[in-house]
């Protein structure tokens, strides 16, 4: 059974910084891409950052050079720092495989960038 558990997100300004955390529940975390993906209102959920089990990261044109995806495999965590924050990144982000997603999200964690 995998389960993930997004935390870290919250109000901030434009311009601003903010951190989320992902613990993943998975047995097979360790040998997985892992990736982060965001939904805003009305739009589709899009990936943004993904990792692989040996560390090469990849990102969205929207986010390259404003976003850093990490892991830590022996806590079984992947981290999203944000920074220089845009109001077009308000939304639900949720962490999962990438890009071959398990079918059970977690609850996400809400950012709002305000201007």
């Amino acid at each position: 059974q995998v389960q993930f558990a997004e935390s870290g997100g919250g109000l901030v300004q434009a311009g601003g910084s903010l951190g989320l955390s992902c613990a993943a529940s998975s047995g097979i975390f360790s040998i997985s891409a892992m990736g982060w993906y965001r939904q805003a209102p009305g739009k589709q959920r899009e990936l943004v950052a993904r990792i692989t089990s040996g560390g090469g990261t990849n990102y969205a044109d929207s986010v390259q050079g404003r976003f850093t995806i990490s892991r830590d495999n022996a806590k079984k965590m992947v981290y999203l720092q944000m920074n220089s924050l845009k109001p077009e990144d308000t939304a639900v982000y949720y962490c999962n495989f990438a890009p071959v997603r398990f079918s059970q999200w977690g609850q996400g964690t809400q950012v709002t960038v305000s201007s």
